[in-house]
């Protein structure tokens, strides 16, 4: 399974306890395959956080919907755009 690399993940903007983030990956196919893929950084992502997401020549923009700490879940909603 394919999890986030923390190390792809930044910050665009930061306030009031929104971030705007952006996340680059090879292959979106990655994102779509596994439903928490960024469980791995759910201590740092809060509900209401927008990830820009773009590699492969794809892009995405995902709404964190719901974050579990504990469990290591993020549930996300997103709207895909081709580049």
């Amino acid at each position: 399974m394919v999890i986030c690399a923390v190390r792809n993940l930044s910050i665009l903007a930061y306030a009031q306890g929104f971030t705007l983030w952006h996340y680059r990956l090879n292959n979106m196919g990655d994102l779509n395959a596994n439903p928490n893929y960024f469980g791995s950084v759910s201590d740092m992502l809060c509900v209401s956080d927008i990830i820009m997401v773009s590699g492969g020549g794809d892009a995405c923009q995902v709404v964190v919907r719901s974050v579990n700490s504990a469990t290591n879940e993020v549930a996300l909603d997103y709207m895909r755009s081709s580049m």
